[in-house]
C-alpha cells in the first residue's frame, strides 16, 4: 500500500506492507517528494502502530458512552451555547495533522453554517507569517518553488531553518545537489551553529531577531549595484517606497545590527547578487516572530526585485512544518480565510453562500489561535472543539492556556491518544482514527497533493474526523449539506469550489480533479496544484510568466522597517531563549514518544548554552538547571556547546507532562505575536538560568509505567521490551523514596553506602522486576545491559553483579546513541575511528551509521574531528 508520511511538510511517500503480525514501512521510490528516502521518524512509523495508549471509545466526563450519546451531547451543548450567546461563543481549533477532507468539513460547518469565523489551527504557530507575506507580495498563498529547484540552484540560502534535523529528507536532497554540483554555494543564517551548518560555505550567526535588517540590506545592495530585473520591474508595485525604507541599511549598518563581520555580510550579498539561480529556504526562525510577516516580505522583496522567482533553481521557498498545513490553508482552516483560499470580501462571501447554499456564511474573520485561547480564558468563547492537536503544550503562555481550558464551559477533544495534556481538560473525548486507519489527501510544501491511505482497521471505535463533524452538523439541522458517505465526495466538493467562478483569478484551483470517481480518487497520484484546464497534469513552478494574483496582475514589494524582538534582554533576564525541534522527535511526542529508538539520541529536555554563559552562571555540564521567564519556568539538563552563540539558549519544544515534570518550554514563551499574521514569537524569549539542586539523582527501570511516589523532578522514556525508564531527582534518602515502589514478595539485591550511591535490583520468581541506581549526580549506566536483563535474566553471580553495578564488567559500552536508524552508539563510533575509520563512508560500511536518513552525518563528522587526532597520534607513536 502506498501512502504519505504524517510528519513534516516534506510529504514523503511511504510504502507499507504486512510483515507477520505487524507492518514494514519503507520509502516510496516513485514518490517525487522523496524518491524512496525516509528520515528516522518516517522509518519508525511501523513502531507507532500499536494499541498502547489509544483512545478507543467516546467518553463524557471520563465515562465510556456510545457514539450516539456522545454526538448527541456535542450537538445539544453547542446548540445551547449558540442560542444563548451567539455563534462567536463557540470555536474549533484544528491541526495540520488533519486530512484535507477533515479540514474542509470543519471549516464548512463553522464558517458556512454555524456562521462564525472562529476556526483556527496550529498552523498559525508555524506558517501564518509566510502565508501573510505571500498574499501581500504575490496576491495569493502560493509557494512558487518545488524540490527539483534544489538540483538547479547556484546558491541556496537557509534562513531560520535547521533543515538537517527538521526536514531531513529535503536536506538529503540538498546534500545530493551539492555533491553533484560542487560549485553550489550554501549559506546558513542562524544564531546558532546547527547541524545544517555542516554543509554551509558561509554561516551567518546573526543576533536573534535581526533577519529583517539583513534582508533589507540585501535589497539595498541589489538596488545600488544595478541588480534589479528589467523584465520584472514593470510588474512590481511600491518599488520606490520599499527601496526608500531600505536606503539606510548599508552593509556597515547591517553588520552592526546583526552583530556580524561586515565582510561576511557583503560576501552573502555578492553571492545572492551575482547568481541568477538563488533559492531561499526559510522556516520557523523567520516565521515565529512578532515581526515575522515583515521578515518574510523582506525575503520576497529581494527575490522579486532581482527577478529570482518562477525559474528553475530560484525563488522564495517556505518549508512547511506539518504534513497538511498547506491543505488546511487551501480549505480556509485559518481564522482569517474562507474556503478555497478566499478572503472575507463581499464578493467571496456571496460566492460561498451560493456554492454552499447557506445564508449563514461568516462575514468577518474569527479569532486567531493565541487570541482564541485568551478569549476562552476571559469567558467570551464558551465552547471549543480541539482536533488532533495539543495546545496545552504547544501554545505560548502555557500556564494561561491550561487555566483557560480549565475554566471553559465545554471542551471537546477528538484525539488518537487517551492521555495528553489537553485531553485532561476535556468534557467530551472522541476517538479519532490514526495514521494507517484514515483515508484522504494532504498537501506538502511544494503544493503537491498526495493520498494518505488506510491500510489497517481502526482501533476500537475510532472514527474519521470528517465523519464526527458531519454527524454533529446533521444533528444541528444541516444534514443536506453534510450528507457525505465517502471522503472522495468531500474532495470533489472541495475541488469544485476551487474552480467555482475562478477564471484564473485565484491561484488555488484543482477543478481538474472535481470529477474524479471514487476509484480514481483512491488511485490518485501525487500532483502539484494548480490542476485545471490550463494545467491538467499540475504545475511545478508558479510566476514564470511574471503574472501575479493581485487584481492588476502585478506583484508588490512591501516597505519593511526592521524591528527586534518584542522584549529585549535585560539585567534581570540576560539570556535570549530560542525554541525548536530536535532530530528524532515530532511536536508534542504523542506519536514519536511511543518509539524507544526515537528517544535514544535525546531522551530528556535539555538547554544548549555557551560555556562562557554557563561559567558565569555556575552551571556545569549535564547538571539540571532552572530556566525562568516572566511567564513561567522549567527544568532541563545543561548541554554546554560552543555551537550556541554567547547570550543565547536553545531548548527543544517537545516535552510535556506525559513524559516529564516541568519540561514544557512553551510555559515560558510570551504570547507576543505578529500583528499581521498572529504568529507567536516563539524564538526570542528573555530568560534567566540557574543551577537546580537536589540531594540525589536516579535512574529507575521497571516493567510497568507506574504512578511514581511524589518527587521533585522526573522524566519517562520507553525502552526496548516494554520497559519504562525514569530519570529522577529528589531530596532526602533515595532508599526511603524507593520503599513505596517495592513489593514484599520481591527479593532485593542492594549495594551502596550512606552518602555516595545506592543501587537496588528487585527479583521475583527469577525475573527482574525493578532496577534502581541513585547518586549525587545522574548515574551513568548501561541501558542496553539493563533492558536485556529484564528479558533474559542474568544466570550467573558475575552477571547479576554487573546488573547491580549497572554496567558490564568487561567490554566497551555502546554509549550515547548517535545514529537512531541503526542504534549505533558514540563509543562504538569512537572505537572505529581510533581503529582507522576516518570518514563517514568507512564508518557507514563498518557500523551502518549515516547510511539511511543521514541526519547523524554532522555528528559523525564532529566525532571524526574529535577522535581522529588521537588515532593519528597513536600511529605516530607506534612508528616512532
Amino acid at each position: 500500500m502506498k501512502t504519505t508520511c504524517p510528519y513534516c511538510g516534506v510529504g514523503c511517500g511511504v510504502e507499507v506492507n504486512a510483515q507477520g503480525e505487524g507492518w514494514r514501512v519503507s520509502g516510496d521510490g516513485d514518490h517525487p517528494a522523496n524518491t524512496g528516502r525516509l528520515c528516522v521518524k518516517g522509518a519508525a512509523l511501523a513502531e507507532t502502530l500499536i494499541p498502547a495508549g489509544r483512545l478507543l471509545w467516546p467518553q463524557i466526563a471520563g465515562r465510556r458512552v456510545s457514539w450516539q450519546t456522545a454526538l448527541d451531547s456535542v450537538a445539544e451543548r453547542l446548540q445551547a451555547i449558540i442560542q444563548q450567546h451567539g455563534p462567536n461563543a463557540v470555536a474549533f481549533y484544528a491541526s495540520g495533522q488533519l486530512l484535507t477532507e477533515d479540514y474542509y468539513v470543519a471549516n464548512k460547518l463553522m464558517k458556512g453554517f454555524i456562521g462564525s469565523g472562529n476556526i483556527d489551527t496550529n498552523s498559525r504557530l508555524c506558517m501564518a507569517s509566510a502565508v501573510t507575506a505571500y498574499k501581500r507580495a504575490l496576491g495569493a498563498d502560493a509557494v512558487p518553488c518545488c524540490y527539483e529547484d534544489f538540483d538547479h540552484a547556484e546558491v541556496i540560502v537557509l534562513a531560520g531553518s535547521n533543515a538537517a534535523w527538521t526536514h531531513p529528507v529535503a536536506w538529503q536532497r540538498l546534500v545530493q545537489a551539492k555533491q553533484q554540483n560542487p560549485a553550489l554555494r550554501v549559506v546558513v543564517i542562524d544564531p546558532r551553529r546547527s547541524a545544517s551548518c555542516d554543509l554551509a560555505d558561509l554561516h551567518l550567526p546573526l543576533t536573534p531577531g535581526s533577519d529583517g535588517a539583513l534582508f533589507n540590506g540585501l535589497l539595498r545592495w541589489l538596488a545600488q549595484g544595478g541588480y534589479g530585473d528589467s523584465v520584472m520591474q514593470p510588474q512590481l508595485d511600491q518599488v520606490a517606497e520599499t527601496l526608500a525604507a531600505a536606503a539606510d541599511w548599508t552593509p556597515a549598518h547591517v553588520a552592526q545590527a546583526c552583530q556580524l563581520p561586515q565582510e561576511e555580510v557583503e560576501q552573502f550579498y555578492r553571492l545572492f547578487a551575482a547568481h541568477q539561480r538563488v533559492l531561499t529556504l526559510w522556516c520557523m526562525g523567520i516565521n515565529q516572530s512578532s515581526s515575522g510577516s515583515d521578515k518574510c516580505n523582506a525575503i520576497l522583496n529581494a527575490h522579486l526585485f532581482s527577478g529570482k522567482i518562477g525559474r528553475p533553481g530560484s525563488g522564495p521557498f517556505s518549508l512547511t512544518g506539518q504534513p497538511n498545513a498547506m491543505g488546511g490553508r487551501e480549505v480556509g482552516g485559518l481564522a482569517n480565510q474562507l474556503a478555497a483560499q478566499m478572503d472575507f470580501t463581499p464578493e467571496n462571501i456571496d460566492r460561498l453562500q451560493r456554492f454552499w447554499r447557506s445564508d449563514r456564511v461568516a462575514t468577518q474573520p474569527g479569532l486567531k489561535a493565541v487570541d482564541l485561547f485568551q478569549a476562552i480564558g476571559r469567558g467570551e468563547v464558551k465552547a471549543v472543539w480541539i482536533m488532533g492537536t495539543n495546545p496545552a503544550v504547544s501554545l505560548p503562555d502555557g500556564n494561561a492556556v491550561a487555566q483557560a481550558l480549565q475554566r471553559c464551559e465545554l471542551v471537546i477533544v477528538s484525539e488518537v491518544m487517551r492521555a495528553t495534556d489537553t485531553s485532561a481538560f476535556a468534557d467530551i473525548l472522541l476517538p479519532a482514527q490514526a495514521w494507517g486507519e484514515k483515508n484522504g489527501t494532504v498537501t506538502n510544501s511544494e503544493r503537491r497533493i498526495s493520498r494518505q491511505r488506510a491500510f489497517m482497521p481502526a482501533q476500537g471505535e475510532a472514527r474519521p474526523d470528517w465523519w464526527m463533524l458531519a454527524q454533529v452538523a446533521q444533528r444541528l439541522g444541516y444534514g443536506a449539506a453534510f450528507n457525505w458517505q465517502h471522503p472522495a465526495e468531500i474532495f470533489r466538493e472541495h475541488a469544485a469550489l476551487s474552480g467555482f467562478e475562478n477564471q484564473g483569478r485565484r491561484a488555488f484551483d484543482i477543478s481538474g480533479l472535481a470529477q474524479l470517481s471514487n476509484l480514481q480518487w483512491e488511485r490518485l497520484q501525487p500532483v502539484q496544484w494548480p490542476v485545471n484546464g490550463d494545467f491538467p497534469q499540475g504545475r511545478a513552478r508558479l510566476f514564470g510568466e511574471r503574472r501575479f494574483y493581485h487584481p492588476d496582475g502585478r506583484a508588490r514589494l512591501l516597505p519593511v522597517t526592521p524591528v527586534g524582538p518584542r522584549v529585549a534582554t535585560s539585567q534581570r533576564w540576560p539570556l535570549m531563549m530560542n525554541t525548536g525541534r530536535i532530530r528524532d522527535q515530532w511536536h508534542t511526542m504523542t506519536r514519536t514518544g511511543l518509539v524507544p529508538r526515537l528517544l535514544q539520541h535525546t531522551s530528556e529536555p535539555f538547554v544548549a548554552i555557551h560555556p562562557d554563559d554557563a561559567l558565569r552562571q555556575g552551571i556545569w555540564p549535564d547538571t539540571l538547571v532552572r530556566i525562568q521567564s516572566r511567564h513561567g519556568w522549567m527544568i532541563a539538563r545543561a548541554s554546554l556547546t560552543e555551537d550556541q552563540t554567547p547570550g543565547t539558549l536553545f531548548v527543544p519544544m517537545h516535552w510535556n507532562q506525559q513524559y516529564c515534570a516541568e519540561g514544557n518550554v512553551d510555559r515560558l514563551v510570551a504570547p507576543w505575536r505578529c500583528p499581521h499574521s498572529g504568529q507567536p514569537e516563539s524564538k526570542q524569549t528573555p530568560v534567566r538560568i540557574q543551577s537546580w539542586h537536589s540531594d540525589w539523582q536516579g535512574m529507575l527501570f521497571l516493567r510497568d509505567n507506574v504512578t511514581l511516589n511524589p518527587i521533585r523532578w522526573w522524566c519517562r522514556v520507553p525502552i526496548a521490551g516494554g520497559i519504562a525508564r525514569f530519570t529522577l531527582a529528589h531530596d532526602g534518602d533515595p532508599r526511603c523514596w524507593l520503599q513505596g515502589l517495592l513489593k514484599p514478595e520481591w527479593t532485593l539485591q542492594q549495594a551502596g553506602d550512606e552518602r555516595d550511591f545506592h543501587h537496588l535490583v528487585a527479583w521475583y520468581q527469577g525475573e527482574v522486576q525493578l532496577a534502581f541506581y541513585a547518586a549525587a549526580r545522574r548515574p551513568v549506566v548501561d541501558e542496553t545491559l539493563i533492558a536485556t536483563a529484564f528479558q533474559q535474566p542474568p544466570d550467573s553471580a558475575a552477571s547479576r553483579f554487573a546488573l547491580l553495578a549497572g554496567r558490564a564488567m568487561q567490554g566497551e559500552a555502546r554509549g550515547k546513541t548517535v545514529c537512531s536508524c541503526f542504534g549505533t552508539g558514540e563509543q562504538q563510533i569512537a572505537a572505529a575511528i581510533r581503529q582507522g575509520a576516518l570518514n563517514c563512508a568507512t564508518l557507514g560500511q563498518q557500523l551502518k551509521c549515516g547510511t539511511n536518513c543521514g541526519s547523524c552525518l554532522p555528528e559523525l563528522k564532529k566525532l571524526i574531528a574529535q577522535h581522529a587526532p588521537q588515532q593519528a597520534e597513536a600511529e605516530s607513536g607506534r612508528s616512532a
